[in-house]
Protein backbone atom coordinates (compact mmCIF):
# COMPACT_ATOMS: atom_id res chain seq x y z
CA UNK A 1 0.00 0.00 0.00
CA UNK A 2 1.34 3.38 -1.46
CA UNK A 3 1.67 6.23 1.62
CA UNK A 4 -0.90 8.17 0.04
CA UNK A 5 -3.64 5.66 0.36
CA UNK A 6 -2.60 5.11 3.79
CA UNK A 7 -3.05 8.88 4.42
CA UNK A 8 -6.22 8.38 3.27
CA UNK A 9 -7.64 5.63 5.00
CA UNK A 10 -6.55 7.16 7.96
CA UNK A 11 -7.91 10.43 7.38
CA UNK A 12 -11.49 8.87 6.45
CA UNK A 13 -11.29 6.36 9.54
CA UNK A 14 -11.07 9.74 11.86
CA UNK A 15 -12.67 11.79 9.55
CA UNK A 16 -16.03 8.97 9.98
CA UNK A 17 -15.36 8.74 13.90
CA UNK A 18 -15.80 12.32 14.32
CA UNK A 19 -18.65 12.67 11.85
CA UNK A 20 -20.70 10.21 13.63
CA UNK A 21 -20.14 11.60 16.83
CA UNK A 22 -20.61 15.59 16.09
CA UNK A 23 -23.59 14.72 13.53
CA UNK A 24 -25.31 12.52 16.08
CA UNK A 25 -25.26 15.17 18.43
CA UNK A 26 -22.24 14.75 20.67
CA UNK A 27 -21.07 18.31 20.49
CA UNK A 28 -24.56 19.33 22.02
CA UNK A 29 -24.82 16.77 24.57
CA UNK A 30 -21.50 17.10 25.49
CA UNK A 31 -21.47 21.05 26.07
CA UNK A 32 -24.91 20.63 27.80
CA UNK A 33 -22.92 18.10 30.11
CA UNK A 34 -20.33 20.03 30.47
CA UNK A 35 -22.40 22.93 31.25
CA UNK A 36 -24.76 21.66 34.10
CA UNK A 37 -21.66 19.53 35.81
CA UNK A 38 -19.79 23.15 36.13
CA UNK A 39 -23.05 24.94 37.30
CA UNK A 40 -23.37 21.87 39.94
CA UNK A 41 -19.29 22.16 40.88
CA UNK A 42 -19.42 25.82 41.33
CA UNK A 43 -22.46 25.91 43.48
CA UNK A 44 -21.10 22.95 45.60
CA UNK A 45 -17.54 24.66 46.31
CA UNK A 46 -19.55 28.18 47.15
CA UNK A 47 -21.74 25.32 49.76
CA UNK A 48 -18.25 24.31 51.17
CA UNK A 49 -18.85 21.07 50.93
CA UNK A 50 -15.12 20.22 49.54
CA UNK A 51 -11.83 20.18 51.48
CA UNK A 52 -9.77 23.85 51.48
CA UNK A 53 -6.76 22.32 49.87
CA UNK A 54 -8.81 21.22 47.08
CA UNK A 55 -11.99 24.07 47.25
CA UNK A 56 -9.35 26.62 46.33
CA UNK A 57 -8.70 25.38 42.87
CA UNK A 58 -12.04 25.00 41.94
CA UNK A 59 -14.09 27.80 40.08
CA UNK A 60 -16.56 29.49 42.81
CA UNK A 61 -17.96 32.02 40.01
CA UNK A 62 -21.34 30.77 38.49
CA UNK A 63 -20.30 32.63 35.23
CA UNK A 64 -17.42 30.25 34.90
CA UNK A 65 -19.45 27.54 34.13
CA UNK A 66 -20.44 29.29 31.07
CA UNK A 67 -16.85 30.24 30.04
CA UNK A 68 -16.11 26.08 30.46
CA UNK A 69 -18.56 24.95 28.41
CA UNK A 70 -17.85 27.99 25.39
CA UNK A 71 -14.17 26.55 25.93
CA UNK A 72 -15.20 22.87 24.95
CA UNK A 73 -16.94 24.41 21.68
CA UNK A 74 -14.56 26.65 20.80
CA UNK A 75 -12.41 23.32 21.22
CA UNK A 76 -14.52 21.35 19.12
CA UNK A 77 -15.09 24.17 16.32
CA UNK A 78 -10.70 23.99 15.82
CA UNK A 79 -11.32 20.41 15.68
CA UNK A 80 -13.59 20.79 12.91
CA UNK A 81 -11.47 23.36 11.40
CA UNK A 82 -8.94 20.59 10.91
CA UNK A 83 -10.91 18.76 8.53
CA UNK A 84 -11.45 21.90 6.20
CA UNK A 85 -8.04 21.91 4.97
CA UNK A 86 -8.89 19.05 2.73
CA UNK A 87 -12.57 21.22 1.00
CA UNK A 88 -11.02 24.57 0.64
CA UNK A 89 -8.09 26.98 2.01
CA UNK A 90 -10.24 30.04 1.94
CA UNK A 91 -12.95 27.93 3.89
CA UNK A 92 -10.41 27.59 6.46
CA UNK A 93 -9.02 31.04 6.12
CA UNK A 94 -12.55 32.25 7.41
CA UNK A 95 -13.00 29.79 10.16
CA UNK A 96 -10.42 30.69 11.90
CA UNK A 97 -11.79 34.21 11.56
CA UNK A 98 -15.05 32.53 12.80
CA UNK A 99 -13.30 30.79 15.64
CA UNK A 100 -11.40 34.25 16.81
CA UNK A 101 -15.15 36.18 17.01
CA UNK A 102 -15.86 33.39 19.18
CA UNK A 103 -13.17 33.40 21.57
CA UNK A 104 -13.73 37.54 21.67
CA UNK A 105 -17.36 36.74 22.49
CA UNK A 106 -16.28 34.08 25.19
CA UNK A 107 -13.78 36.56 26.91
CA UNK A 108 -16.85 39.07 27.03
CA UNK A 109 -18.27 36.02 29.41
CA UNK A 110 -14.70 36.00 31.24
CA UNK A 111 -15.18 39.73 32.04
CA UNK A 112 -18.47 38.48 33.80
CA UNK A 113 -17.23 36.50 35.73
CA UNK A 114 -14.13 38.76 36.99
CA UNK A 115 -16.78 41.05 38.05
CA UNK A 116 -16.82 41.83 41.85
CA UNK A 117 -19.78 41.23 44.29
CA UNK A 118 -21.52 43.33 45.34
CA UNK A 119 -21.30 45.60 41.50
CA UNK A 120 -21.01 48.65 41.69
CA UNK A 121 -20.84 51.12 38.43
CA UNK A 122 -16.75 52.43 39.99
CA UNK A 123 -15.90 48.71 39.69
CA UNK A 124 -17.07 47.84 36.91
CA UNK A 125 -16.66 50.64 34.37
CA UNK A 126 -13.17 48.85 32.84
CA UNK A 127 -14.46 45.45 32.61
CA UNK A 128 -17.64 46.41 30.86
CA UNK A 129 -15.69 48.58 28.82
CA UNK A 130 -13.79 45.68 27.96
CA UNK A 131 -16.79 43.57 27.26
CA UNK A 132 -18.35 45.74 24.83
CA UNK A 133 -15.36 45.76 22.86
CA UNK A 134 -14.36 42.56 22.48
CA UNK A 135 -18.81 42.00 22.15
CA UNK A 136 -18.58 44.52 19.00
CA UNK A 137 -15.78 43.75 17.65
CA UNK A 138 -17.00 40.23 17.51
CA UNK A 139 -20.36 41.29 15.34
CA UNK A 140 -18.06 43.26 13.00
CA UNK A 141 -15.72 40.14 12.03
CA UNK A 142 -19.34 38.12 11.89
CA UNK A 143 -20.38 41.37 9.03
CA UNK A 144 -17.01 41.13 7.43
CA UNK A 145 -17.19 37.56 7.16
CA UNK A 146 -20.68 37.31 5.14
CA UNK A 147 -18.75 39.78 3.08
CA UNK A 148 -15.92 36.97 2.58
CA UNK A 149 -18.23 34.16 2.04
CA UNK A 150 -19.92 35.93 -0.25
CA UNK A 151 -17.09 36.82 -2.83
CA UNK A 152 -15.62 33.27 -3.03
CA UNK A 153 -15.17 31.66 -6.20
CA UNK A 154 -14.51 27.95 -6.24
CA UNK A 155 -13.01 27.45 -9.18
CA UNK A 156 -10.50 25.05 -10.04
CA UNK A 157 -6.87 26.33 -10.06
CA UNK A 158 -5.03 22.45 -10.54
CA UNK A 159 -5.98 21.13 -13.95
CA UNK A 160 -5.11 17.65 -14.10
CA UNK A 161 -7.46 15.00 -11.94
CA UNK A 162 -4.44 13.36 -10.74
CA UNK A 163 -2.68 16.24 -9.46
CA UNK A 164 -6.23 17.09 -7.02
CA UNK A 165 -6.18 13.42 -5.98
CA UNK A 166 -2.48 14.05 -5.16
CA UNK A 167 -3.06 17.49 -3.55
CA UNK A 168 -6.12 15.73 -1.81
CA UNK A 169 -4.36 13.24 -0.12
CA UNK A 170 -1.36 15.86 1.05
CA UNK A 171 -4.48 18.24 2.35
CA UNK A 172 -5.78 14.97 4.58
CA UNK A 173 -1.72 14.39 5.57
CA UNK A 174 -1.98 17.77 6.82
CA UNK A 175 -5.14 17.26 8.93
CA UNK A 176 -3.50 14.11 10.41
CA UNK A 177 -0.60 15.88 11.44
CA UNK A 178 -2.51 19.38 12.61
CA UNK A 179 -5.30 16.93 14.53
CA UNK A 180 -2.21 15.45 16.38
CA UNK A 181 -0.88 18.86 17.31
CA UNK A 182 -3.77 20.00 18.51
CA UNK A 183 -3.81 16.54 20.51
CA UNK A 184 -0.32 17.18 22.21
CA UNK A 185 -1.33 20.82 22.65
CA UNK A 186 -4.42 19.65 24.61
CA UNK A 187 -2.56 17.47 26.76
CA UNK A 188 -0.01 20.11 27.60
CA UNK A 189 -2.13 22.44 28.70
CA UNK A 190 -4.15 20.11 30.56
CA UNK A 191 -0.70 18.14 32.24
CA UNK A 192 0.19 21.86 33.36
CA UNK A 193 -2.33 22.67 34.85
CA UNK A 194 -3.49 19.31 37.00
CA UNK A 195 0.46 18.62 37.85
CA UNK A 196 1.55 22.36 38.37
CA UNK A 197 -1.65 24.15 38.83
CA UNK A 198 -0.52 26.39 35.90
CA UNK A 199 -2.83 28.09 33.08
CA UNK A 200 -1.70 27.83 29.67
CA UNK A 201 -3.56 29.65 26.87
CA UNK A 202 -4.52 26.94 24.72
CA UNK A 203 -5.62 28.72 22.12
CA UNK A 204 -3.22 31.09 22.08
CA UNK A 205 -0.78 27.62 21.02
CA UNK A 206 -3.18 25.92 18.57
CA UNK A 207 -3.29 29.61 16.61
CA UNK A 208 0.55 29.22 16.90
CA UNK A 209 0.31 26.11 15.57
CA UNK A 210 -2.13 27.40 12.33
CA UNK A 211 1.03 30.13 11.35
CA UNK A 212 3.02 26.71 10.69
CA UNK A 213 0.36 24.61 9.00
CA UNK A 214 -0.84 27.60 6.71
CA UNK A 215 2.90 28.18 5.60
CA UNK A 216 3.28 24.48 5.00
CA UNK A 217 0.62 24.54 3.05
CA UNK A 218 1.75 27.49 0.73
CA UNK A 219 4.66 25.32 0.37
CA UNK A 220 3.41 22.28 -0.65
CA UNK A 221 0.81 24.15 -3.04
CA UNK A 222 3.75 24.88 -5.00
CA UNK A 223 4.23 21.56 -6.06
CA UNK A 224 1.14 21.64 -8.05
CA UNK A 225 0.20 25.38 -9.20
CA UNK A 226 3.63 28.29 -9.36
CA UNK A 227 0.89 30.74 -10.17
CA UNK A 228 1.49 34.05 -8.47
CA UNK A 229 -2.33 34.74 -7.55
CA UNK A 230 -2.59 31.58 -5.84
CA UNK A 231 0.61 31.53 -4.29
CA UNK A 232 -0.39 35.49 -2.91
CA UNK A 233 -3.74 34.23 -1.80
CA UNK A 234 -2.21 31.48 0.19
CA UNK A 235 0.22 33.54 1.56
CA UNK A 236 -2.29 35.79 2.40
CA UNK A 237 -4.49 34.01 4.08
CA UNK A 238 -1.14 32.59 6.49
CA UNK A 239 -0.86 36.44 6.97
CA UNK A 240 -4.38 36.79 8.31
CA UNK A 241 -3.27 33.89 10.60
CA UNK A 242 -0.80 35.56 12.13
CA UNK A 243 -2.98 39.05 12.80
CA UNK A 244 -5.43 36.75 14.45
CA UNK A 245 -2.49 35.61 16.69
CA UNK A 246 -1.35 38.75 17.54
CA UNK A 247 -4.60 40.24 18.35
CA UNK A 248 -4.83 36.99 20.78
CA UNK A 249 -2.00 38.20 22.29
CA UNK A 250 -3.34 42.01 22.57
CA UNK A 251 -4.48 44.07 25.60
CA UNK A 252 -8.39 44.73 25.67
CA UNK A 253 -9.39 47.20 22.45
CA UNK A 254 -6.49 46.13 20.56
CA UNK A 255 -7.43 42.59 19.82
CA UNK A 256 -10.74 43.17 18.92
CA UNK A 257 -8.95 46.07 16.41
CA UNK A 258 -6.98 43.65 15.04
CA UNK A 259 -8.89 41.17 14.14
CA UNK A 260 -11.21 42.88 12.39
CA UNK A 261 -8.06 44.22 10.36
CA UNK A 262 -7.23 40.39 10.17
CA UNK A 263 -10.85 39.69 8.56
CA UNK A 264 -10.75 43.04 6.33
CA UNK A 265 -6.97 41.97 5.05
CA UNK A 266 -8.63 38.36 4.06
CA UNK A 267 -11.58 39.90 2.29
CA UNK A 268 -9.16 42.00 0.32
CA UNK A 269 -6.70 39.00 -0.43
CA UNK A 270 -9.93 37.71 -1.58
CA UNK A 271 -11.26 40.61 -3.70
CA UNK A 272 -7.72 41.23 -5.36
CA UNK A 273 -7.14 37.56 -6.00
CA UNK A 274 -10.51 37.39 -7.77
CA UNK A 275 -10.15 40.58 -10.28
CA UNK A 276 -6.15 39.24 -10.89
CA UNK A 277 -7.37 35.62 -11.44
CA UNK A 278 -9.75 37.30 -14.10
CA UNK A 279 -13.16 35.01 -15.12
CA UNK A 280 -11.35 32.03 -16.12
CA UNK A 281 -13.16 28.63 -16.00
CA UNK A 282 -10.39 26.65 -15.32
CA UNK A 283 -9.34 27.23 -11.79
CA UNK A 284 -10.84 26.30 -8.36
CA UNK A 285 -10.73 26.29 -4.75
CA UNK A 286 -7.79 24.17 -3.96
CA UNK A 287 -5.09 24.74 -2.36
Amino acid sequence: MQMHERVDRSYEAVQSVWDRWSRGGGTGRTLIFIFIASLLLIEANRLGWFPEALAEHLPDRRFQAINAAFTAFLVFEVIGLAFGFSNSIAEVAGKQLEIFSLILLRKSFTELQELPIPITWTSIEGPVAHLVSDAVGALVIFGILAWYYSIQKRQPIIRSEEARGSFLSAMRGITLLLLSGIAVIGAWTGAQFFMHGEIVAFFDAVFTLFIFIDVLVVFVSLQYNLDYGVVFRNTGFAISTVMIRLALAGPPFLNAILGVVAALFAVGVTWVYNRFEGPTQDRTDGP
